[in-house]
């Protein structure tokens, strides 16, 4: 996709850290670059309203400014709309290649703090969203890691690995795929030696299952030097520990929608909250 990489932006110490990423990204792309500022109280009769939107249009342009004298040729706007932000970036993202948020950090051990904005974006967004965590001062400076995703044998993936690939790819970096793997339910009903007996049946297959996956996709991605591991631990928690040393994680989420709406899952939830390298939710079917 050629849409440019979008990014929020309200003057907050991570929104800074969104657009320094996002601007990185831009560039690795050679897509343009675009920050966007929702102002959700379109109404001017409140005193010192129109103040306020006045400064947050010169804070809005500086921004822009510094962006378009480092990053050269590349093409940077931006837009301050009178709109709910989530609806904003919602619209925005139907026509990006990215969205890229900002997220106060707490600490690697504690993880992100992800405001409402974020997490209704990341679970609503019909492109990928990238969470980038701030550090104290505000800055996010670019991680030098691999790249991780993780992913799953039950359903088609190959929206959320051809991202991986591509991300790798514009980084010169390795690229790991990481499948978490637990018994079945039941299992533990089963003696110690049938339940290991089982657990090595079972497992042997889904590690069959991933080395043909991800020979597959080397083979249409020759120049990304690509790894894949199958970690006998929940999904979620083999991903957070394989991030580790990670410069970026990537994530999928599935596009279909449930009752009460659409859904993250438990595995991208936990990679938004705990991971402390910013993170990429792929929507995929």
């Amino acid at each position: 996709m050629n849409g440019p990489v979008v990014v929020g932006f309200d003057g907050s110490p991570e929104s800074l850290a969104a657009t320094d990423w996002a601007a990185h990204e831009a560039r690795r792309r050679a897509l343009p670059l675009e920050l966007l500022q929702a102002w959700p109280w379109p109404k001017t009769d409140v005193l010192g309203t129109d103040e306020a939107i006045s400064w947050s249009r010169r804070r809005l342009a500086a921004r822009e400014a510094e962006l378009r004298a480092a990053l050269g040729g590349i093409e940077v706007a931006s837009a301050h709309v009178p709109e709910d932000p989530v609806e904003a970036l919602e619209t925005a993202g139907r026509s990006a290649t990215l969205l890229v948020l900002g997220s106060r950090g707490l600490g690697t051990a504690r993880g992100f703090l992800v405001g409402s904005v974020s997490h209704q974006v990341l679970r609503r967004a019909a492109c990928p969203v990238v969470l980038v965590r701030a550090d104290e001062d505000g800055s996010a400076p670019e991680k030098t890691g691999d790249v991780v995703v993780g992913v799953g044998l039950r359903d088609p993936c190959d929206g959320l690995l051809a991202f991986a690939f591509e991300a790798a790819a514009l980084r010169s970096v390795p690229l790991r795929i990481v499948h978490g793997w637990e018994p079945p339910v039941g299992s533990e009903y089963l003696s110690a030696t049938a339940a290991d007996g089982t657990a090595r049946d079972l497992s042997a297959v889904d590690r069959d299952r991933l080395e043909a996956l991800s020979a597959d996709w080397r083979d249409r991605c020759p120049g990304v030097d690509a790894t894949a591991g199958l970690v006998h631990a929940a999904p979620a928690a083999a991903l957070v520990d394989a991030s580790a040393t990670a410069g970026l994680v990537v994530v999928g989420r599935h596009t279909r929608r449930w009752p009460i709406g659409t859904h993250l899952g438990p595995v991208a939830h936990a990679a938004v909250h705990h991971v402390g390298c910013p993170v990429v939710v792929v929507p995929h079917e």
